[in-house]
């Protein structure tokens, strides 16, 4: 075998088993304890691991539809800024609202893209000549985007543009599955603390209808007037009924 195949072989080895460590990372985000930002930068520095950029981010869209800076593959400050620059003006933003990829975007010589001036400026002082933007989307519902920067003017292919969405959508999903935990951790405290105050109301409702020989509706009734009369929330008059902590004697029964 020539030393070119044997290059070509290795480097098909060593993709694969960037892929196969991406896609293990991503089956550890279904655990409770998962850091999404911790992942997207491994996601960011695998996109330059695996496609031969210079650097990589991704921008979540905040609770009013701004764009920011999550993860990057480098910590340094300028690399920040260029990415944190799109927020107003860039490719990130327009990939974001219209859900359209931009692939192979020039940013120097006769082809350079004129549409965001402020931000072209910024990235080919930073050293960049070219930059891909893909969409983080499922359905209607967008995300963000994943940003590649590329010192090197070298146009990339469809393959490699669908490896770059792969990627993107592999940043999706774990993004949603961790909102996903989120809102069912919510929705089992909601749960417990309902089935807590039916439970202290219950027992409240059964307390008094023992001491006052009287139906457990008669008792609910006057438990409620008691709380709403001293602006007390029903779950936390009942709970001071059980302990014992409000005299039953004070409430009205009809």
């Amino acid at each position: 075998m020539s030393r070119e195949m044997t290059r070509e072989v290795t480097g098909a080895a060593s993709r694969e088993r960037l892929l196969a460590e991406a896609f293990v990372e991503l089956a550890d985000s279904l655990t409770d304890d998962f850091d999404v930002t911790e992942f997207l930068r491994s996601l960011a520095v695998r996109c330059v691991e695996l496609l031969g950029v210079s650097a990589a981010g991704v921008l979540l869209a905040d609770s009013e539809g701004e764009l920011q800076l999550v993860a990057a593959s480098g910590r340094h400050a300028w690399v920040r800024d260029l990415f944190s620059q799109q927020r107003d003006q860039g490719p990130c933003l327009d990939c974001h609202r219209s859900g359209t990829a931009y692939a192979n975007v020039a940013l120097g010589g006769l082809e350079a893209n004129t549409a965001w001036p402020r931000f072209t400026t910024r990235a080919r002082a930073a050293g960049y000549e070219m930059t891909q933007v893909l969409p983080l989307r499922q359905g209607d519902q967008a995300l963000g985007t994943l940003n590649l920067f590329q010192a090197k003017p070298r146009v990339m292919g469809p393959d490699e543009i669908a490896l770059a969405q792969a990627l993107a959508d592999v940043a999706t999903i774990a993004i949603l599955q961790r909102r996903s935990l989120e809102q069912s951790q919510v929705e089992r405290g909601q749960l417990q603390h309902a089935l807590t105050s039916r439970i202290a109301i219950e027992q409240a409702k059964g307390t008094l209808a023992e001491r006052w020989h009287c139906t457990v509706d008669e008792a609910f009734g006057a438990l409620r007037r008691h709380a709403r009369a001293h602006r007390l929330r029903l779950t936390e008059c009942a709970q001071q009924v059980v302990t014992g902590e409000l005299d039953t004697e004070s409430i009205q029964r009809g």
